[in-house]
């Protein structure tokens, strides 16, 4: 989760950052923050995801485990189900990334993934990890928001 931090410092004004690690190794398999100034779908995890394809061709999902600052939305945890992606870690919550302000869709990581319970066995979805830290970074962001003068609206993760 350190990394995913480290990633997410990268955009200090909407710190998502997630890293992609093989979960036998422990090896850093593809990382990323989010670039949602430059296409909406550029969460932290779409990022990563795009980086660890990059890298590693989309293969080999099973083997790996996704870390994220923020609790993935309904885009982005209904990627990593497409992808077969079992492991999925996060800090804070959806409900604490509403409270700075930044806009999500109330649908929880869990609910997304028994949504999709036809096609996809999560392995393990824990949320909670290092989130003191991490909700500190998102409150930092939304002072940071606050203070930027023609600052945009809150955007989704």
């Amino acid at each position: 989760m350190w990394l995913a931090i480290e990633q997410a410092r990268r955009n200090p004004q909407w710190p998502f950052g997630a890293v992609i690690v093989d979960h036998r190794t422990g090896e850093v398999l593809g990382s990323g923050v989010n670039t949602g100034a430059d296409s909406p779908v550029l969460h932290g995890e779409v990022v990563a995801m795009n980086d660890y394809v990059h890298r590693q061709g989309n293969q080999g999902w099973a083997d790996t485990t996704l870390y994220t600052t923020g609790e993935p939305c309904s885009m982005c945890m209904s990627a990593m189900a497409w992808a077969n992606l079992r492991r999925v870690v996060w800090a804070s919550s959806i409900d604490e990334i509403r409270r700075t302000e930044i806009n999500q869709i109330a649908l929880s990581a869990r609910e997304v993934a028994a949504s999709a319970r036809s096609f996809y066995t999560p392995e393990l979805l824990l949320g909670g990890v290092l989130s003191d830290h991490t909700n500190r970074l998102f409150e930092e962001a939304q002072r940071l928001r606050q203070n930027l003068p023609d600052a945009p609206p809150a955007k989704p993760s």
